[in-house]
């Protein structure tokens, strides 16, 4: 048996205990992710199958299934008018708040992951700092400015503050990915003839969309869920959103349990449905901006 056998013998052990504790995940791994899934799930069910149920079967058998299954809680709240009427208020406000905000993003994290100017750190610690800020700590000097701006009772009065408070996250996602933009692309582009805003355009847009597709997908998700700045902001029944339209529906129907809970199964289920069809490129954007 020769010196290099017996050094090979040696290492197969090790190299197999390695490739165990990096890859392998044991029983309990996956025992405490069913379980947090569960308690995740949980609620959300509860709320989906309650809607089909009468208030009679909640109360005498609150975790029970339907039996028999009462589709008209969900017939009634589709065909409530205020419903919809809340749930295009809520779309306009997450798409416009997420294109806001990407666009706007997209082009200040280009200014920063790709020049370099005085104070440029300093500015990027600025937005990073406003991760620390938010708004519920603003929310009374906030209201004061949207009064006096005239947009109290008006979507803007909503959509602008979401503007500002989504962007540092937004930017601290984005810079990494421009950075790691290599500058022989730009070089090349410029030596095409391509202009900044033809490099821009033709090659950071196509190269960051991962990042620019996990942003607008963390925006619209936390737009369309905001709650405290519409409850401020939006006094008028016909200018509310999901968040506040599902208030508005639990009080005025505080003693049908089921309806309340089908009308709130399916205020939640466009953001659920948007972020489970979109999941897969959340984490990629995020695993993408960590290596940049």
């Amino acid at each position: 048996m020769t010196a290099s056998t017996i050094q090979l013998q040696t290492h197969r052990p090790r190299s197999r205990a390695t490739s165990k504790a990096r890859g392998g995940a044991g029983p309990a791994t996956y025992f405490v992710a069913l379980v947090l899934v569960g308690l995740l799930l949980v609620p959300v069910v509860y709320i989906i199958l309650g809607g089909f149920r009468t208030n009679s079967q909640i109360t005498t058998d609150p975790a029970g299934l339907p039996s028999p299954w009462k589709v008209s809680n969900y017939v009634d709240v589709l065909a409530n008018g205020t419903f919809w009427r809340e749930v295009a208020n809520s779309t306009v406000v997450a798409l416009v708040t997420s294109a806001a905000v990407v666009g706007a993003g997209l082009m200040v994290s280009f200014v920063l992951a790709r020049y370099s100017f005085r104070g440029r750190g300093a500015l990027y610690a600025l937005f990073a700092a406003g991760l620390m800020f938010p708004v519920t700590v603003a929310i009374t000097p906030l209201y004061i400015v949207v009064r006096d701006l005239g947009l109290v009772n008006h979507l803007a009065g909503v959509i602008l503050p979401q503007i500002g408070f989504a962007l540092p996250t937004t930017i601290i996602i984005l810079v990494p990915f421009l950075r790691a933009i290599p500058e022989e692309i730009e070089e090349a582009a410029s030596i095409d003839g391509a202009g900044k805003l033809g490099f821009f355009f033709r090659m950071v847009l196509p190269l960051s969309l991962p990042g620019v597709i996990t942003t607008g997908i963390l925006v619209f998700v936390g737009s369309w869920n905001s709650y405290l700045l519409p409850l401020f902001i939006l006094n008028d029944e016909g200018s509310f959103t999901l968040p506040l339209g599902v208030q508005a529906f639990s009080s005025q129907y505080s003693t049908d349990t089921a309806k309340v809970l089908a009308f709130t199964s399916l205020s939640m289920l466009p953001a659920l449905i948007f972020f489970s069809l979109f999941e897969r490129r959340i984490v990629g954007g995020l695993q993408g901006a960590v290596k940049g």
